[in-house]
């Protein structure tokens, strides 16, 4: 039986389906798979002889691979007709419906660049999405919609919106307008590797957010990094047949299509040619039930949506038996979880974790099966082709062991921030991305996530950043001094806590008139689910920085 490393040198050698070569992404040197797609548009065009495979489940609707592809061509010609082009931004804010993967296959395939809108955010938080990106081109759901008034889209130069599952006001064109053509043939369309595929806004050292620019290799590297996994294990098992994929599987998507790793579970289980099987939002029960009834594989999420699959009451009323895989990820898993998957599926189901960001597109390290059962804490191996080290702050590397920064390089990083060079000249240096999450390397290589440098709450999978609502708070006259921490919740993995000093007249009273100010400037996982009201000043270091790790300390018990 080869070792890992033997196994990886002689699936990757010259000749091989998944040789490595070196390239230039962006003037950076990056190893590749030579014989990946170019482009989404590629990956995309070829799952077209699944034909009346079922691609796409929700509630009751059933859409083939033949009758998604014939909707996306229609779209891709209707945005086309309307002088949507390569380069151009388009829009993207729904549920995970199946009108989302339909439009982002559209887009993608004309060589548009997806902006991914959070299905959380409020009015304002889109107009700064719509500003920064300068994207043309709204295709929304009807909760979107109502949140994208006329006006605000004609100030951000919307020309063109489209909506689905809703009525179409103020200007919308129904969905069914746009994807009814019969003969549409796809627009040819020359999209390079590296031409600019999505942009998804992640919160920034700045405190405004900050669009992450993934590339089409970008993605494709991320869907032959599956298949390279699958004969990786192939052939550490002894077999010498080289598979060119995993086999089509059902999968439950649990993650948002508008976060990273919900597009890219999107992106990678259309390619392997899988059905995606979605709900309205997140109810264990109901996941059940789906499970038992479309016969699903695997499936992934949060810790707090796998933990409440695993408790849920009904459970043991449901034939689940045709999971096999459980992944979780956006958030640290806690380890009984893994050990109780383990146990509670008597090893026929296989745990997994994969660790990345959005801006390395998703999962950039990973572990599963009996690894992750021996290591429960770990986030696994860097995938093949990536570089991971552990640095101190000037960037050297740091001994096996030795708690620092996780620096990460790879054909998965994206090449930076969407108008905002400063922020991509600190977090990309080199060849390196500064994850700010900090970590250690044992001796076998195997990488543990122990803490985050960013000033960042990690509340359900939804990245809250402190400095954001630190400052809508400021706006509120009952608060004199404030500090935004995230505190430990069993469900959510953390959740976000405000520490206040008040203005005088001011203190606990002011409490619900303080959120309802808060909520009406931030999406609802933002705004603090404890308040903490203070006499004392914040804890302060002598530059003036607050000690949050003192105020956590304080106040998590």
């Amino acid at each position: 039986m080869l070792s890992r490393g033997d196994a990886v040198a002689a699936l990757t050698a010259a000749g091989e389906l998944y040789e490595l070569v070196d390239v230039q992404m962006h003037g950076l040197p990056r190893r590749v798979f030579r014989n990946a797609p170019d482009s989404l548009r590629d990956q995309w065009l070829a799952t077209a002889g699944h034909g009346e495979r079922p691609y796409f489940i929700y509630e009751d609707e059933v859409i083939t691979y033949a009758e998604a592809h014939r909707r996306v061509n229609s779209l891709a010609v209707w945005l086309t007709e309307n002088g949507v082009g390569k380069g151009d931004r388009v829009a993207i804010g729904m549920r995970n419906y199946p009108e989302f993967a339909l439009a982002f296959w559209a887009a993608e395939c004309i060589g548009a660049i997806v902006v991914s809108l959070n299905a959380w955010w409020i009015t304002e938080e889109m107009r700064y999405a719509f500003g920064d990106s300068g994207a043309t081109v709204a295709i929304v759901d009807g909760e979107r919609l109502e949140r994208l008034p006329a006006a605000m889209r004609a100030e951000c130069g919307v020309r063109l919106t489209v909506v689905a599952r809703a009525e179409a006001t103020d200007g919308a064109v129904p969905w069914a307008d746009v994807t009814s053509r019969t003969d549409a043939a796809m627009p040819h369309v020359a999209i390079d590797p590296d031409d600019d595929s999505t942009i998804f806004y992640t919160s920034g050292t700045t405190g405004f957010p900050q669009g992450a620019i993934g590339t089409h290799r970008n993605y494709v590297t991320n869907t032959w990094n599956g298949r390279f996994g699958v004969a990786l294990a192939a052939r550490m098992a002894g077999s010498d047949a080289v598979p060119a994929g995993p086999p089509p599987s059902v999968s439950l998507s649990t993650f948002p299509f508008f976060h990273i790793a919900g597009l890219v579970g999107l992106i990678n289980q259309t390619a392997f040619g899988g059905t995606i099987v979605s709900q309205f939002k997140w109810e264990a029960g109901e996941a059940l039930r789906l499970i038992e009834k479309h016969r699903i594989s695997q499936m992934g999420g949060v810790p707090t949506v796998v933990r409440s699959l695993l408790e849920h009451p009904d459970r043991d009323r449901h034939d689940i038996s045709s999971l096999v895989s459980i992944g979780q990820g956006g958030a640290p898993p806690s380890p009984d979880t893994i050990l109780r998957i383990g146990r509670d599926f008597a090893g026929k189901v296989s745990p997994g974790n994969g660790y990345g960001l959005t801006e390395t597109t998703a999962g950039c390290i990973g572990i599963a099966g009996p690894a992750y059962l021996a290591r429960p804490e770990s986030s696994g191996l860097p995938v093949v082709g990536t570089d991971v080290i552990i640095a101190d702050d000037d960037g050297n590397e740091l001994a096996r062991g030795q708690v620092g920064e996780v620096w990460i390089s790879g054909p998965n990083n994206v090449r930076g921030y969407w108008n905002k060079p400063e922020a991509t000249a600190k977090a990309f240096v080199g060849k390196w991305f500064r994850s700010g999450d900090a970590g250690y390397m044992d001796e076998e290589g195997y990488i543990y996530v122990v803490d985050r440098i960013k000033d960042m709450v990690l509340r359900g999978g939804e990245n809250v950043y402190c400095v954001e609502v630190e400052s809508a708070l400021f706006e509120h006259d009952a608060v004199r001094d404030c500090a935004v921490i995230g505190l430990p919740h069993d469900k959510l993995g953390e959740e976000v806590a405000a520490v206040i000093v008040p203005a005088d007249g001011h203190g606990a009273h002011s409490e619900q008139e303080v959120l309802a100010h808060l909520k009406a400037r931030l999406a609802v996982f933002k705004v603090p689910s404890k308040v903490f009201w203070q006499t004392d000043e914040l804890p302060r270091n002598a530059t003036g920085k607050v000690l949050k790790k003192d105020l956590r300390d304080l106040y998590a018990g």
